[in-house]
């Protein structure tokens, strides 16, 4: 785990103590109800004033966000945090501009008062306005609900169940050898209640899961340490994503696995120490051009950073230029840019099941979709929001409109963006078979990347040299430096859907002030030919 990743999980930990209007809660308040009826009617009282006070639309997010983590090293339990966070946030279009303004308040006359104060921020925005504010029409669905299919909530599991299932992964990997082993979990349930002057009254029940750890194998006599990451994905599931379904892994060749629906931690631990402890005798990568094979546990991130992140359309546009950089996939690209050779196929999708991203509706009221960004290599699309859609001549959103908390004004952000899988039957075993120098990489590591989007290095957490078609031993060191389109023009070959898996990021950054979201990738494994790899240890010797 690289210093970045320590620092997200471990302030996520906190979560719940820098979220706007957060308190600590007792872990059986985590499964209080809501008052739907109570709900509505605040909302209503919000596009009321917002009628009578001259705005020419409004919506109203009434959300409840909740937080458990539990935190674990060894055999003791470092933390564990269960926080809420309520409130109301009211958006609005006033003489052409947007204002917004939220309260903590529970009452109905708190949240008028906020109303008017969002209208009177939108009224003071309008003089400095260069163009009004141009929203694709929406059309009201009336009272709906949408839920994340779960089979078991994990806020419901008791505290005791999740610290004993941490405590056992931790004493497994000792066990077999490790030195120190941290585990965690994080749950999350965003209850969000959206109405709109546009007539929708959208009831949204959200449920993400996490368990990662980190194992470390250390040499005693020379103090050289390495540590192995948990190979799990991030999913938008309940507890049953940690039954350890069989059905929900994928049989990779040398005997490793690669997690799917279903996540298997105590088989992950046990390997990841083994792996551990073998770099530490691996050796060292030789720098040079090496045909690439990435499990979709390392591709996801740069899905993520070279795809997903330039086609963000306020990022083409330049609204994020001071703080997250800009894209070098320009408007003057749509339809004729080669991204990729002509295999490469990448789609947004926001209804994925068990994506993180997966939602009926976004924070908007918009219904979620599938929509193509690059199509046999071409670039064809961008992810726009209600008031982006006109600068591409669409006449809908894509529903890429998301808030971090009611107390956060929504925005662009990204949608799931995802590498659909070969469409010719070929297995990881096949795809090997085929590859005469090559490394074979897993998990996500540290990485680099310009302002730009173009210019990038990837690292992993495992790394497996082919010879000959044959994986013949396990090496270290490796890093992958790429240029964006010359990368996805050197894809060759790409696994069917029966290796296809989703990896994700709770920790998605953007905006000023900083929000965070969390997305899925998914990708089946993909093969890409004559990539520059540069070794990354601090001595060759």
């Amino acid at each position: 785990m690289d210093r970045r990743d320590f620092l997200q999980t471990s302030t996520l930990a906190l979560a719940g103590l820098t979220m706007p209007g957060a308190r600590l809660i007792a872990a059986e308040q985590l499964l209080a109800p809501v008052d739907a009826a109570r709900r509505k009617a605040l909302a209503d009282a919000a596009l009321g004033a917002a009628r009578a006070a001259g705005a020419s639309y409004c919506d109203v997010r009434i959300g409840r966000y909740l937080r458990q983590s539990i935190l674990t090293r060894e055999d003791k339990v470092q933390n564990v945090v269960n926080a809420e966070s309520a409130g109301v946030g009211i958006r609005v279009i006033a003489d052409g501009a947007w204002g917004f303004a939220a309260t903590s308040q529970p009452g109905a006359d708190a949240v008028v008062q906020a109303t008017r104060q969002a209208v009177a921020i939108a009224r003071a925005n309008a003089r400095i306005r260069e163009q009004p504010v141009r929203l694709a029409p929406t059309p009201g669905v009336g009272e709906v609900s949408w839920k994340t299919p779960i089979a078991r909530n994990a806020m419901a599991v008791p505290l005791q169940e999740k610290v004993d299932l941490l405590l056992g992964v931790n004493a497994d990997a000792i066990n077999a050898g490790a030195d120190f082993v941290a585990s965690r979990m994080f749950l999350i349930n965003e209850q969000k209640y959206f109405a709109s002057s546009d007539g929708s009254y959208i009831d949204q029940d959200v449920h993400r899961i996490w368990l990662p750890f980190t194992v470390t194998a250390i040499d005693k006599a020379s103090g050289r340490f390495r540590t192995r990451d948990g190979l799990s994905a991030p999913m938008g599931m309940g507890y049953e994503y940690l039954d350890a379904d069989p059905a929900g892994k994928v049989q990779l060749p040398g005997g490793l696995v690669g997690y799917g629906r279903s996540y298997d931690v105590r088989e992950d631990v046990l390997a990841a120490t083994r792996q551990a402890r073998a770099k530490l005798s691996a050796p060292s990568v030789k720098p040079g051009r090496y045909d690439l094979v990435l499990d979709p546990s390392n591709l996801f991130l740069t899905i993520h950073e070279n795809v997903g992140h330039p086609l963000e359309l306020d990022r083409v546009l330049g609204y994020e230029a001071n703080y997250a950089g800009t894209s070098f996939a320009t408007l003057d690209k749509r339809g004729s840019f080669q991204w990729g050779s002509e295999r490469v196929n990448f789609f947004a999708d926001k209804t994925q099941p068990g994506s993180l991203g997966a939602v009926g509706y976004d924070d908007e009221g918009v219904k979620c979709k599938r929509w193509d960004l690059v199509k046999d290599g071409v670039l064809v699309n961008y992810q726009a929001t209600r008031d982006e859609a006109h600068i591409l001549g669409e006449a809908e959103s894509h529903g890429c409109s998301y808030a971090d908390s009611w107390s956060s004004v929504q925005f662009q952000r990204m949608a799931n963006v995802s590498l659909a899988p070969g469409r010719q039957p070929l297995s990881v075993a096949d795809m090997i078979k085929d590859v005469e120098d090559g490394i074979w990489i897993h998990g996500r590591g540290s990485y680099s990347i310009d302002q730009q989007r173009y210019n990038a290095q990837f690292g992993g957490q495992l790394y497996y040299e082919i010879k000959n078609g044959q994986v013949t031993r396990q090496i270290e060191d490796v890093a992958y430096q790429i240029r964006t389109p010359e990368f996805w023009n050197a894809c060759s070959a790409i696994c069917d859907e029966r290796d296809y898996r989703l990896g994700g990021s709770f920790f998605d950054g953007k905006g000023q002030p900083s929000q965070v979201s969390a997305v899925s990738h998914g990708s089946s494994t993909t093969r890409f030919d004559g990539i520059n790899v540069i070794n990354t240890a601090r001595s060759l010797g």
